[in-house]
């Protein structure tokens, strides 16, 4: 089982990218990147149910977990988010890159394999397919987060001299929850809060939640329906799977067009459905694993050799 882990951290302009590789240190592992808000212990329950020969490196997006923020001053975007993935190359000397995705981690994933397909050779999307398109009433939502984002700075300069509300930690595992709408259940929550909380210095017993609140007013790319379909019809001959939370409205009907290019240009093409919300591989990681480990076996098979 992989449940054998050694603490990575990778440099960046910025500070630190933060992450846990798990298993097999000699073969390129697979990258798994974790959702808006979450972090690499989304993949807690999954990851022992994978095959053992393949290593798994799991990386908290900045802001996220235990990866250095931001600079002060600067705005959340996916055009940040996404150059993770090439980072991750860079330090480990990769040519290649496999993926594996959930929610925001997967949009990443595929502006990544769109862009630069020479570099992916397999693809695991968990409840995404491509990033949501751009509404009407997105405007009003981003006026909300100029203003907002601009709150988060001031709180983030206070959280320097003075400490934030605390909690218990079974207060957090509600709050949590409820943040999710019940995608991350009560029981399930302590898997993300152990990289988003720290100890009070003020009362014992107590923590409060140490994240950057400005990625809660990201911006991602300016997408639509064509540019949707342009981005996958460059993604071809890829080993590709998407699974779907069976009451999760991320996958809709608006996915149908951008999956049937993905099924069309490559053959090894695999849509699922897995009972449960959202976050189905944490809840659901043993149905999710029914899918994954075959795929993984097929086209990651156990290395003939011990090269890169």
């Amino acid at each position: 089982m992989l449940e054998q882990y050694a603490d990575v951290s990778i440099e960046t302009p910025y500070g630190q990218l933060a992450g846990r590789w798990y298993g097999n240190r000699r073969e390129r592992p697979i990258l798994a990147l974790h959702g808006w808000q979450d972090n690499l212990g989304s993949f807690d329950r999954l990851i022992p149910l994978l095959p053992d020969y393949l290593g798994i490196l799991c990386i908290d997006l900045p802001g996220h977990g235990h990866s250095s923020p931001l600079p002060a001053g600067m705005l959340y975007s996916a055009d940040d988010w996404v150059l993770v993935i090439g980072r991750v190359m860079k330090e480990f000397k990769w040519k290649k890159v496999s993926l594996m995705g959930h929610s925001l981690g997967g949009i990443l994933s595929f502006l990544h394999v769109s862009l630069a397909p020479q570099t992916v050779d397999m693809m695991i999307t968990l409840d995404i397919c491509m990033p949501p398109f751009d509404a009407p009433e997105c405007i009003a939502k981003r006026a909300q987060y100029m203003e907002r984002h601009l709150v988060e700075e001031d709180r983030s300069r206070l959280m320097e001299v003075q400490e934030p509300p605390s909690y218990t930690m079974a207060q957090l595992r509600n709050v949590l929850s409820q943040g999710t709408f019940n995608s991350v259940p009560v029981e399930f929550a302590q898997h993300l809060l152990n990289r988003s909380v720290r100890k009070s210095q003020l009362y014992p017993d107590k923590f409060y939640f140490y994240r950057d609140g400005r990625t809660k007013y990201h911006t991602l790319l300016p997408f639509c329906a064509a540019k949707g379909l342009e981005m996958a019809k460059r993604i071809k001959d890829k080993p590709y799977l998407i699974i779907k939370g069976s009451d999760s409205p991320f996958i809709d009907s608006r996915s149908e067009q951008v999956m049937s290019v993905l099924a069309k240009n490559n053959p090894h093409f695999e849509f699922h459905e897995v009972s449960g919300l959202h976050h189905v591989h944490l809840t659901n990681a043993e149905e999710c694993a029914k899918f994954i480990v075959p795929f993984l076996r097929r086209h990651r098979p156990p290395p003939a050799t011990g090269k890169l």
